[in-house]
């Protein structure tokens, strides 16, 4: 979902949940618990953590995946779209593969963009 709003915008949280980011997360709750960082550090390192996520998949994939798939649930909401499918077959140009069940986070960058740069 979006979160932060701050004079620099509203900057993504998706990336978060990734390996990477719950990884990021963790670390800097143990420096909070040890007092090495201020809670107010921590949350500007993830907001830094959010735009740089952002940004940097915004400028550096060039990757094109296709996907096919039965569509059971699906969202509209403040300029995020939210697809739950199911029996989904997914393709890049070298292979693919298959998947059960998907949930699909998808937001329109292009308005983020001049944020994100900062």
């Amino acid at each position: 979902a979006v979160v932060s709003t701050q004079s620099t915008g509203a900057a993504w949280q998706f990336y978060r949940n990734t390996t990477l980011g719950q990884c990021l997360e963790d670390s800097l709750d143990e420096m909070v618990q040890g007092q090495q960082i201020t809670p107010a550090a921590k949350q500007q390192v993830l907001e830094q953590f959010d735009k740089a996520m952002s940004y940097s998949l915004s400028q550096r994939v060039r990757n094109k995946v296709n996907f096919k798939g039965r569509i059971k649930v699906y969202r509209y909401c403040d300029n995020v779209w939210t697809f739950l499918m199911t029996n989904t077959e997914f393709r890049d140009s070298t292979e693919g593969f298959h998947a059960e069940r998907v949930k699909i986070v998808a937001c329109d960058g292009g308005k983020q963009q001049e944020n994100l740069k900062t």
